[in-house]
């Protein structure tokens, strides 16, 4: 099987010529495009996902030798979830040789983050079954870059320390409140305001709820911290 061009050089992206590129046709075609006589890369997304765990939890082991499972755990979830994932995705241009059915490519698929982040794993699992672990290890952890070094910093939560913080002074958990959303429906941006019940609020907007919730949260926090409670 010839590739196209486009996935000819999405292969240089991701450093990794495959043996049997029907694979990575597959990886790179979503439900919406797929028939009954072509697959689509759901399956391969499962297997992805494991695969992506398994280097994941040994990177970060080996990286970290004295690190406890409780400090462990954050980190990983930080590396495997499906922001992270999408986010690579983009990097390496993915949406552009994804294979969309005509509605959702017209709804704005490229850019929608759970297809971006699908179809990551979904080629991960491509070069694993093409080239084994070591090929796939070796991909995952180029493109994943820098990401695993700092990742002490991003797996930070501040939802979980603003909890902290408002329990230990005998408070109800904060409250997350959605005050605005734009954009359209394929690529909505939210505000939400991270409140206590004493009257202090901080807002954020991002491109995702969580992301908007952790930020009203860290915003809120550095507030309390500082002291300078009850601003918007």
């Amino acid at each position: 099987m010839k590739l196209s061009a486009d996935l000819t050089a999405f292969q240089a992206r991701i450093g990794h010529e495959f043996e049997h590129p029907a694979l990575l046709v597959r990886a790179l075609t979503h439900g919406s495009y797929s028939s009954p006589n072509r697959d689509d890369n759901q399956r391969l997304e499962f297997l992805g996902d494991r695969v992506l765990g398994l280097v994941m939890a040994t990177a970060l082991l080996d990286h970290d030798k004295g690190a406890t499972e409780g400090q462990l755990a954050p980190r990983f979830n930080a590396l495997v979830r499906k922001e992270t994932c999408a986010d690579v995705a983009r990097e390496i241009d993915l949406g552009a040789v994804l294979k969309l059915g005509r509605s959702e490519m017209m709804s704005g698929g490229r850019r929608k983050q759970a297809l971006l982040g699908d179809a990551m794993e979904a080629v991960i699992a491509a070069v694993y079954r093409d080239a084994g672990l070591a090929a796939a290890q070796a991909m995952v952890l180029r493109l994943w870059g820098d990401r695993i070094a700092r990742v002490e910093a991003d797996a930070r939560d501040p939802k979980t320390a603003l909890q902290e913080w408002a329990q230990a002074r005998g408070m109800k958990p904060p409250a997350y409140v959605e005050v605005d959303r734009a954009g359209p429906d394929h690529a909505p941006v939210f505000t939400i305001a991270a409140r206590l019940a004493g009257g202090q609020e901080a807002r954020a907007t991002a491109n995702s709820k969580r992301r908007a919730e952790q930020a009203a949260a860290a915003a809120l926090l550095e507030r309390l911290e500082g002291n300078v409670d009850g601003a918007t």
